[in-house]
């Protein structure tokens, strides 16, 4: 290895410390399969009791709920980075977490309005009216959860 690349040693977060970022930081990356193909979209999260819960604004000619039923493992990254003057200086985290994904009961508590509102940030549409969009909620429960600081 070249002897002046920089390197920044990184430990392991405790499970109190994955658990605290994961409520202060509502949002990630959730990576998703079909075959050889992958799909990676930003969204919003809401971790409560070990589980990531997902809303998704679906519409008949998207993707998404067709990537989430062919992935058996999904991945979902949350993470942060404080840039500074000096890359030396530079600190950050991230937590990984794998496991499968499924859509949520209709019939689940989290599908009340008020909790949605609550728990998550306002749903982004983009060129979709209103009524094009089915509200559908996913929840992830991690089967390898991990995070990693400096």
């Amino acid at each position: 290895m070249d002897p002046d690349v920089r390197f920044a040693y990184t430990r392991a977060m405790s499970q109190a410390e994955i658990e605290s970022r994961l409520r202060d930081v509502g949002h990630g990356v959730l990576s998703l399969a079909d075959g050889d193909d992958s799909y990676a979209i930003p969204l919003y999260h809401h971790y409560e009791d070990g589980t990531f819960f997902f809303r998704l604004g679906e519409t008949p000619d998207n993707s998404k709920g067709d990537y989430i039923e062919t992935t058996e493992t999904a991945t979902y990254v949350v993470f942060e980075a404080e840039e500074t003057a000096e890359a030396a200086q530079e600190r950050g985290w991230s937590v990984i977490a794998r496991g499968p994904i499924e859509r949520v009961p209709r019939s689940h508590p989290v599908y009340d309005v008020q909790y949605v509102n609550e728990q998550f940030a306002p749903i982004r549409i983009f060129d979709e009216a209103h009524d094009e969009v089915e509200l559908t909620l996913y929840e992830l429960q991690p089967e390898v959860l991990s995070g990693r600081q400096n």
